[in-house]
This record gives C-alpha cells, structure tokens and sequence, in this order.
C-alpha cells in the first residue's frame, strides 16, 4: 500500500513538472535571475543605408512595371475580365439567390457581354470601313478647309505650299493613312487573341467567383484580418456595380442627346455621333477633349460659317459639362468622390501601359485602390460589431 502511494505522488511530481534540482542548481538559476538584463544596442543605420534600401525598392518596382508592360498582351484581357466580372458581381449574386447554378450564371452574363461586344462591333464595322475608304478625299477636304483658319495665325507660318510637299503634303498623309490601315491590319490577330483570353478569363472568373473569394478571405489566419477581407472585397463590387451602372444610365442619355445634337447640326452618322460620345465618357478628361475635337472639326467640314460650325461641339460640351457637375454628383453624391488630379494622372500613367484600353481601365483600378484604402487605412470609419 506505501509503495503504491509512493509511486502515485512521483507519477504526480512527474505530471505537474516537479524535478530534483540540487542546490548549486537552485543558487546557480537564482544568480542568474538577480543579474541585470544586457543592455540593448539599437542598431543605427546611415544615410547610406538608407539609400540602399530605397534603391533596392525602386530596383523592384522598376522590374515590376516592366513585366507588366511586357505581359500586357495577357494581362490586358485578364485585367478587364476581372474588372467586368466584378462589375457583374451584383447580377451574378442575384442570379444565384433565384437559384440559378454557378456555371450556368457564368455562361449567362459571359454570353450577355460577348453579345453586346459583337452588336457593337457589327454595328460600327461598316461606318468604319467607309470612313477608312474616304480617308484620303476627307484629308483634303479638311485641310482646304482649315486652310483659310491657319493663314491667319501667323506664327505658324503655314501656307497652302505646306501641304503640298514635305511630311505635311497629300501624298504623305495618304501614305500615313495606309500606314496606319497596315498598323491596324497587323494587330488583328493579337486583338483576337486577347478577345479569347478575356471571354475565357471572364467565364473562369465568374464560375469559380465564390470560392475564389473563400479561397482569398481564408489566407488570412486572424479573424479580424478576415473580416477586412470580407469588406474589401465586398466593397470593391458594390462600389464597381454601382458607379457603372448609374455611369452607363447617366451616359447613355448622354449619347441620346449627342444623337440629337448630331441630327439637328446636320452631322453624317448621327448614331455613331451618340454611341461614340457614350464610349468617351468612360475616360474622363481624355474622353470628352477628343470628342469635343472631333465634333468640331466634323461641324467644319459641314457648314461655310466657323460660328454655325462650333455649334454641334459647343452645345455637346456644354450638355456634358451639365451632367457631369451636376446631375452625376447628385446621383452619387460624395460616395465615389476621387481626386481629379489623382485620376487624371492614373489615366495618363495606363494609357502610356496599355494605350487605350489601359485608359478606360484607369478609372475602375482608382475605384478599387480607393475602396482598399478606404476598408483598410481609415480607422476613424465605425465597424459593424459582428457577433463572435
């Protein structure tokens, strides 16, 4: 009975981490308690230093730009397939909630866009070819009519001799043409490529749309980093859904009245007129400078009097002028407010990346990099209290 107690404690010393230390043991921890801690010697870094580390950081980034500006022949697609996935992730929720299947949602909104895409194509395919097939006459046309314009600014000095010899001649502006039909020509086969690349990509994204995003939120282990998660990407596609959506209502009225301004100003092509002033408000600045440039010269080219001839462009101006420091602001109020400075830089940066498309995705990448500091960087914001 004894040696059956005895073992019981030892088994218990041996459970709770008792041990036999000896007495130079104990006085030997106990020294080594008493000592005073090492003092701490914060390693200080020159100016020099400091200059390695920025340079490595912008060794880096100067890396990265490049592999994005030479992968933009896949990036371009997978970029703008993302964008419209997220764009369609208020459709596809919906879709989801009347309980239609993933991979047949997908197919759905991918065959919606790709519909949409070909009825514009087919649509502007023939205004283009003709126009394509006038260029040289509509050169001429031009420059006999700006002519008269041009002479009176005397600093230029241009004179009817400057078009005809030199860079600036008939012949040299038909042969840039052809240059430039060569051009578009030889990019038909990387643009159908990249059209490939993206449908794939936007049905992929589309399908797989829930478990990327559980896939996403669950690389975080904290349950607070997850919930940052869960508010980032939630917030980059309601903000996404619904700034397009109310921006495609907005400028198709937009376009409407640019057909009617088209029609009354006696423009050729009036549709085209509105589809193409419904494309350009998607680029902001860029967008509406070109327009209003194109109206101009095309009201011109239309009437004798340069006054009856500004009008078309004058009054579509001044309508998007309206709608954008009005109407669109008290549509959407102080919710989606971005710097203008910080967008008109974003523009010019994707535009030197990825040329026109890189343009149009300026201002969906803004949208996402505010939304990400808004969620994440802005701690006054009050949180939702979840339960635990």
């Amino acid at each position: 009975m004894g040696i059956a107690n005895g073992i019981r404690k030892h088994a218990k010393k041996i459970a709770i981490g008792e041990r036999h230390t000896s007495a130079w043991a104990q006085t030997l921890k106990k020294t080594a308690e008493e000592l005073p801690p090492p003092p701490l010697h914060r390693l200080e870094k020159d100016g020099l230093d400091i200059s390695m580390a920025w340079a490595i950081i912008g060794i880096f980034a100067i890396l990265g730009l490049a592999a994005v500006y030479m992968m933009s022949l896949i990036l371009i697609p997978i970029t703008l397939a993302v964008v419209v996935g997220m764009i369609l992730g208020m459709a596809a929720e919906k879709l989801s909630k009347m309980g239609v299947p993933r991979l047949a949602n997908a197919v759905l909104l991918s065959s919606c866009v790709a519909l949409v895409i070909f009825l514009l194509v087919n649509s502007l395919a023939g205004p283009l070819v003709a126009f394509a097939n006038e260029a040289p006459d509509f050169a001429e046309r031009t420059i006999n009519r700006v002519m008269p314009y041009l002479e009176r600014i005397e600093w230029l000095h241009i004179t009817p001799a400057t078009f005809e010899s030199g860079p600036m001649s008939i012949g040299a502006l038909i042969e840039n043409t052809g240059n430039v039909l060569h051009v578009v020509t030889t990019s038909l086969t990387p643009a159908l490529v990249q059209g490939m690349i993206f449908f794939a990509a936007l049905l992929l994204f589309l399908a797989s749309r829930v478990n990327l995003r559980k896939a996403i939120i669950m690389t975080f282990r904290t349950r607070t980093q997850r919930l940052a998660a869960i508010r980032v990407i939630n917030g980059v596609e309601q903000v996404l859904g619904f700034y397009f959506a109310t921006a495609s209502l907005i400028y198709i009225g937009l376009g409407v009245v640019m057909t009617v301004i088209a029609y009354a100003g006696g423009l050729a092509a009036p549709v085209l007129w509105g589809f193409f002033a419904f494309l350009s408000s998607f680029i902001p600045y860029l967008g509406i400078t070109l327009m209003t440039l194109a109206v101009a010269i095309a009201g011109i080219l239309t009437y004798d009097s340069l006054f009856t001839g500004l009008m078309p462009a004058a009054a579509f101006f001044t309508v998007h002028l309206l709608m954008e420091n009005l109407i669109f602001p008290a549509v959407m109020g102080r919710r989606l407010e971005i710097n203008p400075f910080v967008v008109f830089l974003a523009i010019l940066f994707w535009t030197w990346m990825w040329g026109a498309v890189g343009a149009m995705l300026a201002l969906p990448l803004s949208l996402i990099v505010m939304t990400v500091i808004d969620e994440l960087l802005i701690e006054e914001k009050p949180q939702p209290q979840l339960p635990k």
